[in-house]
């Protein structure tokens, strides 16, 4: 069995990886580990991760992408020929097809920046989708039907709201809130309301325990962190209740739905009613977050669903359209 394509969803904070036939076989998180005295790339995804803010000074570990876009090109390209080996496996008679996800409110250089980098990591020709598009496809929308879809893609750098109608976005904006900046928002707010300093991976810990995106009055929901007290610089331990968490990043959530708000105001009239019968699909992993739905549908008064499987909707929307490449040829902005 020689994989001939790929489907790739190359995110901020996780890269995921799609063979047909197949499924997801590659889920680690965008994260590469580089030498800097020899310049070399020593480690990539779950094992480079291992290394964040662990390493001695001649490592660094760190995320090649920023808000969905390249921000390192030479170690994007190394994670790229990473995954695309680790998905094609030893032995390769054939330079895969792949397809690539990329926000909505990508600029054509940068979408240039990253069909070059998969070219570079070993790809026969690269396809460049956004990724409300991919979502849409994944969570089992029929895009290609002249109705109004509208799909709320929530990642880790960014997030992308877009109508879609006939197989192509009408309306569309890409903001750059997503859980990476609810995660500093908790940190922000544990510093400046209890003198803790806490990592990312503990705010993270705390978004997914206890946050919800509507104030929630369960006393159960509540969790002990452990940080450095900024006053004495020792160890400490608090209690954290999940009103304090929704408080915490109420401001970036504000910004997610102002967004949708844009984009409902930019819809089509038509385009808007099939939106309020079928209501909005919200995918990625920030949509994750619970009762976000309820928030949406609270601010909008458009009716909000989480897709099932939201985490994968982008990659397995690569998946379904690498398969049937000429249904959604319209939809697939550039190739190489």
């Amino acid at each position: 069995m020689f994989i001939r394509k790929i489907g790739i969803d190359l995110g901020t904070a996780n890269t995921l990886v799609f063979v047909p036939k197949k499924g997801v076989v590659v889920n680690e998180p965008s994260v590469v580990a580089v030498s800097r005295d020899e310049n070399v790339v020593l480690a990539v995804g779950n094992e480079a991760r291992e290394m964040i803010g662990r390493t001695p000074e001649t490592i660094v570990a760190y995320r090649p992408l920023r808000d969905g876009v390249i921000a390192d090109y030479r170690v994007t390209e190394a994670m790229l020929r990473y995954f695309i080996s680790k998905a094609s496996g030893r032995v390769r008679l054939f330079r895969p097809e792949v397809m690539v996800s990329v926000p909505a409110g990508v600029t054509s250089t940068e979408r240039r920046a990253v069909i070059e980098a998969t070219v570079q990591a070993g790809a026969k020709a690269a396809y460049v989708v956004k990724e409300p598009v991919l979502a849409a496809i994944g969570a089992g929308i029929p895009i290609n039907e002249p109705a109004g879809h509208m799909v709320v893609d929530i990642g880790g750098g960014t997030s992308d709201i877009a109508v879609i109608s006939l197989g192509g976005i009408v309306a569309a904006t890409s903001v750059k809130v997503a859980g990476n900046k609810l995660d500093q928002a908790i940190a922000e707010y544990i510093k400046r309301h209890y003198n803790l300093a806490i990592g990312d991976r503990t705010s993270e810990d705390m978004k997914i325990k206890i946050g919800s995106a509507v104030p929630m009055d369960d006393p159960k929901m509540k969790m002990e962190i452990k940080g450095r007290d900024l006053m004495t610089g020792l160890p400490r331990t608090i209690e954290i209740h999940s009103m304090e968490i929704t408080e915490a990043i109420s401001d970036e959530l504000d910004e997610i739905v102002r967004a949708v708000k844009s984009v409902l105001h930019d819809t089509p009239p038509e385009l808007a009613a099939d939106i309020m019968d079928r209501g909005i699909v919200m995918t990625g992993g920030g949509s994750l977050l619970r009762n976000i739905d309820e928030l949406v549908f609270q601010e909008t008064g458009v009716p909000a669903h989480v897709a099932e499987d939201a985490l994968l909707c982008v990659v397995k929307g690569t998946g379904i359209a690498l398969e049937h490449l000429e249904v959604y040829k319209r939809s697939i902005m550039s190739k190489r």
